[in-house]
């Protein structure tokens, strides 16, 4: 559907009113403190961490048990 050319407007204009709404937008956002960050991210690693403790907790059981079934000597 073509748009007249009236109702496009000036790309000039229509620039500095899409950036005047970011900037309007931007306003809103509530932007985490230094601490916010650094406690958000330490959550984050010690999840990570336990995450991966326990998938290596449970590979390492499981190819202990593999090793066991296929490779049993007698």
């Amino acid at each position: 559907m073509a748009v007249p050319k009236a109702e496009k407007g000036n790309l000039k204009e229509q620039t500095v009113k899409f950036l005047r709404n970011t900037w309007s937008e931007l306003k809103k956002v509530h932007w985490p403190t230094r601490r916010e960050v650094v406690v958000y991210t330490l959550v984050v690693l010690v999840s990570v961490l336990i995450t991966t403790f326990i998938l290596w907790i449970f590979d390492s059981a499981f190819s202990f048990l593999m090793r066991l079934i296929f490779f049993r000597q007698g």
